[in-house]
């Protein structure tokens, strides 16, 4: 069994991690004190039920820094595998609070169908609403281009934290063209849509974090392109037990890749070495693969142990040879169907060595080379 993959996740990653999440707290906190503030003097309600969600939203920005410093560290003896699975647990902690946003969306949306609040200063409300919206917007775009760039679902449910926000930023416009018009329940329809829409996009980040914390396999088409192209490798006899899961944004690809059974092991072992470039190459994800190599007789099929096992290299010897080997003897053992083959080379001059009289249920052949003199 061996193992290929990826450098681990640099330093530079993390940093490009931090700065989009320290921007958008920032945008978060000038934000939330801006709505609030002009939510009073305006006396508007729903500005500062925004500025309040703005407020929020460093909660989750919290959880992102956490998140991404620690889930972003190099493999260390306690954690071989890495950390990645800390950004998986901080994006469904995110996708919660989306829920959570959704559902105070529409809670406030349905008190504001049955309550008419008091009058509403405009010409102070509205443009604060419109600056949200776009700041949060610009925040939502900026934000999504790293996660794509850092493949982080982390900064992906962040990203859209973001847009909840410059969502119920349209909600309080909707409301207060909705005032300006003589028709305040209009901004109160448009919160209830919006936040199931919101509520949607949190459930399905929250479920793909789950199905990815209980490992769960790629869909059998891209599982079934994977084994092609490890197949294409020409010495490759066959593959079987594929497996892959996913760890962040990363891809990790385990395998049996079946040979030819008498070639060395260094040579099975650049196989599978092949196997792990052509299928890292091939499909971006994938940055860890860890190969088993299997050895087949024929077109068949692979090879399976079906009885007691011939013994090891120095038991089998000193059944096979009583009288022990001569120096400088190179000797191959192929271990096929529960039955042993050996190859002995000599050195020139060298007598074959004598042979047990007794020959035991596991031997297939022994073959005798020697090596021409120069």
């Amino acid at each position: 069994m061996a193992s290929t993959h990826a450098p681990a996740p640099t330093a530079e990653h993390v940093r490009s991690a931090h700065r989009v999440t320290l921007l958008g707290a920032l945008v978060n906190l000038v934000l939330s004190l801006v709505k609030i503030g002009a939510g009073l003097l305006a006396q508007s309600q729903a500005l500062v039920a925004d500025g309040l969600h703005s407020l929020s939203d460093l909660l989750s920005d919290v959880v992102v820094l956490l998140a991404t410093r620690y889930g972003r560290q190099a493999p260390d003896a306690s954690h071989p595998y890495g950390h990645e699975r800390i950004e998986t647990f901080g994006t469904l902690l995110v996708a919660g609070l989306l829920v959570l946003v959704a559902g105070a969306i529409a809670w406030e949306a349905i008190g504001r169908l049955q309550v008419t609040g008091p009058p509403v200063l405009l010409a102070l409300a509205l443009p604060v609403a419109v600056v949200s919206v776009l700041a949060k917007e610009a925040l939502y775009q900026y934000t999504q281009r790293a996660a794509q760039r850092l493949r982080s679902d982390l900064l992906v449910a962040n990203a859209w934290h973001h847009r909840s926000d410059a969502i119920s930023s349209v909600i309080v416009l909707a409301g207060l063209g909705g005032v300006g018009l003589g028709l305040p329940w209009l901004d109160a329809v448009a919160a209830l849509l919006l936040g199931g829409m919101i509520a949607l996009m949190a459930l399905r980040l929250g479920a793909r974090a789950v199905a990815e914390l209980v490992d769960t396999a790629p869909p059998e088409v891209e599982r079934e392109a994977m084994r092609g192209a490890a197949e294409q490798v020409p010495e490759v006899r066959g593959v079987h037990d594929l497996r892959a899961r996913q760890m962040a944004g990363r891809r990790l690809v385990d395998l049996h890749v079946e040979v030819a059974p008498e070639i060395s092991v260094s040579e099975g072992h650049r196989i599978g070495h092949e196997v792990s470039r052509r299928l890292r190459r091939g499909f971006g994800p994938v940055d860890e693969v860890t190969f088993h190599i299997d050895p087949v007789a024929d077109r068949t099929g692979r090879r399976r142990a079906r009885g007691p096992q011939p013994p090891l290299r120095d038991a089998l010897f000193a059944e096979l040879f009583p009288d022990g080997l001569p120096q400088d003897v190179r000797c191959l053992l192929h271990y096929l169907d529960d039955r042993v083959s050996v190859d002995l080379l000599l050195p020139p001059g060298t007598p074959p060595p004598l042979v047990t009289a007794r020959r035991p249920e596991w031997l297939e052949e022994i073959r005798v080379w020697q090596r021409a003199e120069r």
